[in-house]
């Protein structure tokens, strides 16, 4: 049955001239199907330089919402409109604009992981993967970074001379992810290493071997020597690391970190949303025009090369 539908979908595909693009965190079979596979990031720019006239988006609202933005007269669809992200749900253009009266003077950073009328008030958008290398050609001292504050937190870091003022924001998912059951593992498999996602919190980063994104990870592992690997992000992305890495080992801390809304995309309802179309994103016009200028200056800031002084 599940073969059936998976050909019938990609049967559909061709004769809507469609493309499906998958994010690491989806169902392993959702990824086995989508043309494309990846990061926020790759996938904002796929989404944006692909020909095809129709772009089923296997992720949150957010990611959708950023591929309509950048391809307006595109057709972008969700396999399940209910599947959001809780992080992103945390922040909103109303308080933000508030906050941007008490600091006049802040370049406004948002995480990816925004909604549409965040990134509408917001200077940049970065992805976990290009956030350090376009906050090094901000000249600003005062960067206002929101919604995540694990992540803006571990930015900081780097940038010791800026002020940053972070919103209180945070994806469940990392942000409960346990040292204790780091540590657990560790013990059991004493040369594993520990890959974090930067949307954990700092005690997680700190016993960290490494910290990058989704797609940072995968590299890490792809390329180390070792063969075991403690891996702290949203299981999802076991599914690519196994393909990569056969030979290898990687273990969940706790046995589970899952994303339950990036677990809401099936085969049943992408076949459905394709046939008929349904799920469309729609923006408003004014609102798409101002959130587009974040996103532009994303990949504009994130392709240039950093020049030295």
């Amino acid at each position: 049955m599940a073969m059936d539908l998976a050909k019938e979908i990609l049967k559909l595909k061709r004769e809507k001239n469609a493309l499906i693009l998958a994010h690491y965190y989806q169902p392993g079979i959702i990824q086995d199907l989508a043309d494309y596979v990846g990061d926020s990031y790759y996938l904002s720019e796929i989404a944006r330089d692909c020909k095809e006239e129709v772009i089923m988006f296997c992720g949150v609202k957010f990611m959708a919402e950023s591929a309509k933005v950048l391809s307006p007269n595109k057709t972008v669809l969700m396999p399940c409109p209910s599947a959001g992200c809780s992080m992103a749900d945390m922040a909103s253009g109303k308080a933000l604009l508030e906050l941007k009266e008490k600091h006049p003077d802040a370049y406004v950073v948002c995480y990816i992981n925004s909604t549409c009328n965040v990134k509408a008030h917001c200077d940049v958008a970065v992805t976990s993967s290009s956030a350090l290398k376009i906050l090094k050609k901000i000249p600003n001292k005062k960067i206002m970074f929101l919604p995540d504050r694990n992540l803006g937190e571990y930015i900081s870091e780097f940038f010791p001379e800026k002020e940053f003022i972070l919103w209180d924001g945070f994806c469940r998912c990392h942000n409960k992810v346990s040292r204790e059951d780091i540590l657990i593992e560790k013990e059991k498999h004493i040369n594993a290493k520990v890959l974090v996602h930067p949307e954990c919190t700092k005690e997680i980063r700190d016993i960290a071997d490494y910290i990058g994104s989704t797609s940072g990870i995968i590299d890490y592992a792809t390329k180390d020597e070792g063969t075991d690997f403690i891996i702290a992000t949203e299981e999802g992305i076991l599914h690519e690391l196994k393909k990569k890495n056969p030979n290898k080992n990687f273990f969940i801390p706790g046995d589970k970190i899952c994303c339950q809304d990036m677990k809401k995309t099936t085969f049943e309802n992408l076949y459905d949303a394709l046939l008929n179309m349904k799920n469309e994103m729609i923006i408003e016009e004014n609102v798409r025009k101002k959130a587009l200028r974040s996103l532009e200056n994303m990949h504009l800031l994130a392709s240039q090369d950093v020049r030295s002084n």
